[in-house]
C-alpha cells in the first residue's frame, strides 16, 4: 500500500516541477492598457483623421503582423509631429473653427501617429514594447515605443519604464521639415515632465505622480553627476539630419547594418509624381513665351504714354488749373439749361 501511494504521488510532483502554470506567465508578458482603450488617449481630431486617412484604412489594413509594421515604421517614418508639414493652417480661424473642428482644421495626420495607432490596434505585448525600445535600425522605431508607452501605460509606470534610457545618446530629428534635433534621452524626459508635443496634448500626469517624477530625475542627475538641460527649440544640426534623412529606398548602411532588400511597398502619403518636361513641352512654353511678347509691347507702349503726359504735366503747371477751369464752366452751363428748361416746364402748365 505505502509503495502504491508513493507510485501515484512521484507523478504528481515532478508534474508540477517540470510544467509550470502557464497562466502566470501570459500575465506577466501581457501588458495592461490605462485609460480610453476606444481611442488610446489620442486628441478626438487627430483620430477621426487617422481612421479617416486612406493610408491607415488601405495601406496599413493590409499589414497584419507586428514585424510588418516594424518595417513601414523603418521606411516611412521621418518625423514625430501628428501632422505633416505645411497641411494644418489655422492661423485665419476663430472661435468655434480655431483648430477644432472638421478635418479641414486638421490636415494631413502624420504617418508616424498612422503607425502608432496601427501598434495600437495589435495590442502589444510587454516582449514586443521592449523590441521597438532596443531597435537598432531606426531611432524612429525606438521612438514610437516609447510613444505607445507615453500614451497607453499608467502615469505612475512611465519612470520604470524610461529610467534605462535617460542618458541615451542616439539623436532624432522630431520636426516636420526637418530642424529640430535632440537626443531619445532628452525626448523621454521632455515627455515625463511636459504635456504639449507640436500642437497635442499627452495623458495628463496626476500632480502627486509628477512631482515624483521631477524628484526622481532629480534624485538620477545627482547620482549619475549630470545636469538635465532642456532641448533647444528649432535646433538644427547638419549632421544628425544627412545622417537620418532617408528616402523611401533607404538602407541599413547608415546604422552600421546590413542593406535590406529595396523596398517597393506602398505609402499614399499625397505624393506627387516626379518626372520631366518633354521636348515637345519645352517647345510648347517656348511658343507661348513668344506670344506673350506683344502684351507686354503693348503694356510698355502705355506705359510710356503715360510717362510723357505726366512730363507735360510737369511742362506745363497751369495746364491743370486751366482744364479744372474748364471743367468747371461746362458744369455750370448745364446747370443754367436744366434751369430754363424747368422754368419753360412751369409757364405751359400753369
Amino acid at each position: 500500500m505505502e509503495s502504491e501511494y508513493y507510485d501515484e504521488d512521484q507523478p504528481q510532483q515532478q508534474q508540477q516541477q517540470t510544467h509550470p502554470p502557464k497562466k502566470s506567465t501570459k500575465q506577466n508578458n501581457a501588458l495592461p492598457l490605462w485609460g480610453n482603450e476606444s481611442t488610446m488617449n489620442l486628441n478626438p481630431l487627430i483620430l477621426a483623421n487617422i481612421q479617416g486617412s486612406s493610408y491607415f484604412k488601405v495601406s496599413l489594413f493590409k499589414l497584419k503582423t507586428y514585424h510588418e509594421v516594424v518595417d513601414e515604421i523603418y521606411y516611412q517614418v521621418k518625423h514625430l509631429e501628428p501632422w505633416e508639414r505645411g497641411s494644418r493652417k489655422t492661423s485665419g480661424q476663430t472661435g468655434m473653427c480655431g483648430g477644432v473642428r472638421g478635418v479641414g482644421a486638421g490636415g494631413i495626420v502624420s504617418t508616424a501617429f498612422c503607425l502608432l495607432y496601427k501598434l495600437y490596434t495589435l495590442r502589444l505585448t510587454r516582449k514586443q514594447v521592449n523590441g521597438l525600445l532596443t531597435h537598432g535600425d531606426s531611432p524612429y522605431i525606438r521612438a514610437l515605443g516609447f510613444m505607445y508607452l507615453r500614451f497607453t501605460q499608467p502615469p505612475g509606470d512611465l519612470y520604470d519604464w524610461y529610467e534605462s534610457y535617460l542618458l541615451d545618446e542616439e539623436e532624432i530629428d522630431v520636426k516636420a521639415g526637418g530642424g529640430q534635433t535632440m537626443t531619445i534621452g532628452q525626448m523621454i524626459r521632455q515627455w515625463l515632465t511636459k504635456l504639449d508635443w507640436f500642437s497635442t496634448l499627452f495623458p495628463r500626469i496626476p500632480v502627486p505622480i509628477q512631482k515624483q517624477n521631477e524628484s526622481k530625475l532629480e534624485q538620477f542627475a545627482r547620482e549619475n553627476n549630470v545636469t538635465f538641460s532642456e532641448p533647444a527649440t528649432d535646433r538644427y544640426s547638419k549632421t544628425g539630419a544627412q545622417r537620418y534623412e532617408r528616402s523611401g529606398t533607404s538602407t541599413r548602411e547608415d546604422y552600421g547594418e546590413p542593406s535590406r532588400v529595396k523596398y517597393t511597398g506602398h505609402c499614399d502619403r499625397d505624393r506627387e509624381p516626379v518626372r520631366s518636361a518633354s521636348r515637345f513641352e519645352r517647345d510648347d512654353d517656348l511658343r507661348r513665351g513668344r506670344d506673350r511678347e506683344p502684351e507686354r509691347d503693348r503694356n510698355r507702349d502705355k506705359d510710356r504714354d503715360r510717362d510723357r503726359d505726366r512730363r507735360d504735366r510737369d511742362r506745363d503747371p497751369d495746364r491743370g488749373g486751366r482744364e479744372h477751369r474748364r471743367e468747371k464752366r461746362s458744369r455750370s452751363r448745364d446747370r443754367e439749361r436744366n434751369r430754363d428748361r424747368d422754368r419753360d416746364y412751369d409757364r405751359r402748365y400753369r
